[in-house]
């Protein structure tokens, strides 16, 4: 960072109201008026994946939207993110609505650009299948990816109505093309009905680690962490599904399972990561759907994760 020009941060909330201007991330500049990024915001409007409620393909805007509250500095982290690295918002990913495919390939291309100019890409989804071609592009660049996945749901299945690529289905897809490592990755807070009682068997037989959300009532965020350190391995690539939050703190998802996490629970087990020695590479925020965010408190707290993603982010370059 010494060799380049000091990054351009937000603007100063003491000097232009946070209700006014264009709607980035934080108030940051668009990447190309910085021309470069370390940390890449990169919106994934798409929700052709969804299996139950649509709506996601507006959380990238709603995300940007609530982030406007957002101050400089990280105080749990004890990081200034914007002024530490040069971090802009890369706009969105021009998906095809009609075409999951086409619309997966465009979300790929962007954040390979993206990762190809040295940045670290942060996804705002869409729904969760987008993490898909933002798992492949961030593998590309920095080879097979240990993940930590914040989900109601292991999103292992085979297919939906024969359908092979799907937010329920993604990470399976990306275990086949080798972007995820099984073995260094970590599944926390899943919960609800399944399909079968074999759902979280096959899902472990593939390799995952799991804690389940009323585990986390016995091991606490700190027995978490634990499972964490023991597990990941960088690059490590954090996926968070905003379901993974109790609808009571998330109502806007598209596949909401009560008996959740607490937004401080989520808050902790991220910013909990600053304390195991891991490269965040990549990451992504899904399955914001403001239809049926009620006050804007899922926007909020994926806001809010964001966030502390980015200041993980940029800890890397430290």
């Amino acid at each position: 960072m010494s060799e380049r020009e000091p990054p351009v941060g937000p603007l100063d909330a003491l000097r232009h109201p946070r209700y006014a201007g264009l709607r980035t991330f934080a108030r940051l500049p668009a990447i190309e008026s910085v021309g470069r990024a370390d940390v890449a915001v990169l919106g994934a409007p798409f929700d052709g994946g969804a299996s139950f409620r649509p709506g996601a393909r507006f959380g990238p805007a709603a995300i940007r939207e609530a982030s406007l509250l957002l101050r400089p500095y990280n105080e749990p982290l004890d990081t200034s993110p914007f002024a530490e690295a040069q971090v802009a918002d890369a706009g969105d990913a021009g998906p095809n609505p009609f075409d999951l495919a086409a619309a997966h390939g465009a979300v790929e291309e962007r954040a390979a650009e993206l990762h190809g100019a040295g940045a670290r890409v942060l996804g705002l989804g869409g729904d969760h299948s987008t993490a898909l071609p933002l798992l492949r592009a961030a593998a590309a660049r920095h080879g097979t990816l240990s993940l930590l996945q914040l989900d109601a749901h292991t999103d292992t299945w085979e297919e939906y109505f024969g359908a092979k690529v799907t937010h329920g289905t993604f990470l399976k897809r990306a275990v086949e093309a080798g972007a995820v490592d099984p073995a260094r990755s970590l599944q926390l807070g899943l919960r609800g009905p399944l399909y079968s009682a074999d759902d979280y068997p096959e899902d472990r037989a593939m390799g995952f680690a799991t804690v389940l959300a009323r585990e986390l009532d016995r091991v606490g965020v700190g027995g978490a962490l634990d499972l964490a350190r023991e597990r990941l391995r960088s690059p490590v690539y954090v996926t968070v599904d905003v379901d993974v939050l109790d609808p009571a703190f998330a109502p806007g998802t598209g596949t909401p399972e009560p008996g959740g996490l607490t937004t401080r629970e989520l808050l902790a087990i991220v910013r909990g990561l600053a304390g195991l020695e891991l490269d965040v590479v990549a990451a992504d925020v899904v399955e914001v759907s403001p239809p049926y965010d009620a006050g804007g408190v899922t926007a909020m707290a994926a806001a809010a994760v964001a966030y502390d993603l980015i200041g993980l982010m940029v800890r890397g370059f430290a």
